[in-house]
């Protein structure tokens, strides 16, 4: 079937309807681009970051899970240059007071055809100039000169005003990662080259945020880092690529909606710097990044704090710091591409159109709806339910006719809905309905549980 073209202001409706993303504080009007996940949307944003960790800690040998403090020594961000030079570039509209990040207004503009990472401030008031680029807000061509704003949210510890110190709110999850380096290598006793795992909130003073949850202030990573020898760095690198590009497609993803970028402009920690950039309704941009990152990050931590970073071979007897190989994923940013990838909107006989999420069975909110034909089947339907609850998130709907229910389970995902009938008080037998081909099975009630788990393995 031919893939429905999918808009943002769709999946930004779907998700309000249906109970998967509401706006932040919403009864205030909001709060700028914070989102608040409802009923269906944690279930789905929670699944994904179990397959994730399912891939990289649990099907790995050699991974180590952590959960780092949000609130850090300030000295971490010095040391990582997040103080120094964290920051995007500013643009402000003359005539709205509006605020931009200008290699935003770039891409957007050629429809991320620039490549705006190579460029310098000059270079990008020239083509903003060049090319007329307009305030989204206001229509107008009068900005200023473009200038740097720190990222990073401040705040303070301490009893009394004059105790107080600067401290940050973590615009990543990473330096958690390395600065427990020594400490998971030491009760774990692991050998290199191993890797440790994070999913947790961070926090940027983005300028411009937008496009629903594609890029907001408060989001949550799913980082790996690996650590390994000099010397193996480029094998493990592109090793990364293959399994962080292998993932999406057990998800469900389309290759052709997918593709490797390399950075044109590196980092001066990185060796080596891709993304995979997924075909989000706005265009080209970037879904996940591997990098390179050398042996920076524990050698600057070594520098700021004075403690000795280096691993030792406990073969050989080798003295080394690690090289680290990043895998970086936004749990927002993937769920948004979930739900782009997953929305599909069919035509029925009759002219109808049915809009189904055909999210794989593994990421869906719900994995089975109960759904009584008449509602004085409900004790043998809530028998049913409370039997596979035990093993599965489960719904239970008697509201309105039998196609109403269908379809909103189709919305949001439910792969499989049963329905129960008055066979089933004579031969305890159900039908199973497939949400994607919408065919339907007779099936014995103590044959639903593993009918439904064979279809939530991932790859």
């Amino acid at each position: 079937m031919e893939k429905t073209t999918v808009t943002m202001e769709k999946i930004v409706n779907l998700s309000k309807a249906r109970g998967i993303i509401f706006a932040g504080s919403d009864i205030y009007g909001g709060m700028g681009n914070t989102w608040d996940y409802g009923p269906i949307g944690v279930e789905i944003k929670n699944n994904i970051k179990r397959a994730w960790w399912q891939k990289f800690v649990q099907q790995s040998d050699n991974s180590y899970g952590i959960d780092a403090a949000i609130l850090m020594n300030s000295k971490v961000w010095e040391a990582s240059g997040h103080t120094a030079s964290f920051s995007d570039p500013k643009i402000d509209c003359k005539e709205c007071k509006s605020r931009f990040r200008a290699d935003t207004l770039i891409e957007n503009a050629s429809k991320s055809a620039i490549n705006v990472d190579s460029m310098s401030h000059e270079a990008m008031e020239a083509y903003i100039a060049a090319h007329k680029i307009k305030c989204p807000v206001c229509g107008k061509q009068n900005f200023t000169s473009i200038r740097t704003f720190n990222l990073m949210f401040e705040t303070a510890r301490g009893v009394t005003d004059e105790g107080q110190n600067k401290i940050y709110l973590r615009p990543e999850t990473a330096q958690g990662q390395f600065v427990n380096f020594l400490n998971v290598q030491r009760t774990t006793r692991a050998k290199i080259p191993f890797g440790i795992a994070q999913i947790g909130k961070a926090f940027r003073n983005e300028i411009t945020p937008g496009n629903f949850i594609f890029r907001s202030i408060e989001f949550e990573q799913m980082e790996h880092q690996f650590f390994c020898k000099e010397g193996t760095d480029t094998q493990y690198y592109e090793e990364y690529k293959e399994k962080a590009y292998q993932f999406l497609l057990d998800l469900g993803f389309h290759k052709e909606h997918l593709r490797f970028k390399d950075h044109d402009k590196l980092a001066h920690y990185a060796k080596s710097a891709c993304d995979i950039q997924y075909l989000f309704p706005m265009g080209w941009n970037e879904l996940n990044g591997i990098h390179n990152r050398t042996t920076f990050d524990l050698m600057q931590h070594q520098t700021y704090s004075g403690k000795n970073m280096f691993y030792t071979d406990a073969i050989t007897n080798e003295k080394y710091i690690p090289y680290v190989i990043e895998y970086s994923i936004g749990a927002d940013r993937l769920m948004l591409a979930v739900l782009c990838e997953s929305y599909y909107e069919e035509v029925l006989e009759g002219g109808d159109i049915r809009t189904v999420l055909k999210l794989h069975p593994a990421l869906a909110a719900y994995k089975v709806a109960i759904l009584p034909l008449q509602k004085n089947l409900a004790d043998k339907a809530k028998e049913v339910y409370k039997k596979l609850a035990k093993e599965f998130m489960v719904t239970y709907d008697d509201a309105g006719s039998i196609g109403k229910r269908y379809r909103r389970q189709d919305e949001i995902g439910t792969p499989f809905c049963v329905t129960i009938d008055f066979d089933s008080l004579e031969n305890n037998t159900v039908t199973v309905r497939d949400r994607d081909s919408m065919a339907q099975i007779r099936l014995d009630i103590d044959a639903l549980s593993a009918y439904i788990t064979k279809s939530l393995i991932l790859k």
